[in-house]
């Protein structure tokens, strides 16, 4: 659970996980200056808190590698803000334990239910714009791109170049990329999604700022792979792959 400012939805969130299935919660608070952590201690979440804030996708790169450390086969990624159904591990996990997908995404679009769980009509409609252009640039047929709920195999996680991604929002938009150039097999599943005054959401610059490279990674991927041009973000480069014996360094227990 990669977390910033969630105090106010996490309790909610987690009892929502289906604890017969999880075997272990991970929070990474991105250095929040609210309860967020107290919270999480005190429903017993093995917490880590970044001393300075990393970012989304910094915040993300501890998580895995955190659970990597671990020992997960499996790994979920829920946002603590409840805006996605928990309830979904199971399936989710269930589809990459079955060994027919290696990345599952919690769709919002599949179901029609965006709009009706809240999603402003703008995001919508950029969503399903920059998914279009994405699917034509890619060579893929996804619902959406843009899905913060994801579960992966442990192998997706030592495979992709994970420590060459953006410490921002784009972080899941380039890993989904980088799992299309390393031919992962990608699943996806409906999920209602809830938006509410209490859930994060990023700001309309942040939004365009995020819309852009969403469309840069989705061209850079093209290039590359009519060999046009070299890119990290591909790189089968071990260095590049996330460490599990570095994540005490970039979190510490809380």
């Amino acid at each position: 659970m990669p977390a910033y400012h969630a105090e106010k939805t996490l309790e909610a969130c987690y009892a929502a996980i289906p604890h017969d299935i999880v075997d272990s919660v991970l929070l990474v608070d991105d250095a929040s200056d609210d309860a967020t952590v107290a919270v999480a201690q005190r429903l017993g979440i093995t917490t880590h808190r970044h001393p300075a804030n990393r970012g989304y996708g910094g915040n993300q790169k501890t998580c895995y590698a955190l659970a990597l450390a671990e020992g997960a086969d499996i790994v979920v990624m829920l946002h603590p803000d409840y805006q996605y159904e928990p309830r979904l591990i199971t399936a989710m996990a269930a589809m990459v334990a079955s060994d027919v997908y290696d990345v599952v995404i919690g769709s919002r679009i599949l179901g029609n239910t965006a709009i009706a769980g809240g999603m402003p009509r703008y995001k919508y409609f950029f969503n399903r714009v920059l998914t279009a252009l994405e699917n034509v640039l890619a060579g893929s047929k996804l619902s959406e791109f843009h899905s913060g709920y994801r579960a992966f195999s442990r192998s997706v996680l030592e495979t992709l170049p994970l420590a060459a991604n953006s410490d921002d929002f784009v972080f899941d938009n380039q890993m989904l990329v980088q799992a299309l150039a390393f031919d992962q097999r990608i699943g996806e599943i409906s999920c209602p999604t809830k938006y509410f005054a209490d859930a994060s959401e990023i700001n309309f610059r942040r939004s365009v700022v995020y819309g852009f490279g969403v469309l840069w990674t989705a061209l850079v991927y093209r290039l590359w792979k009519w060999k046009l041009l070299r890119s990290e973000l591909f790189s089968r480069d071990a260095a590049l792959r996330l460490q599990p014996t570095d994540a005490s360094t970039k979190a510490s227990a809380a």
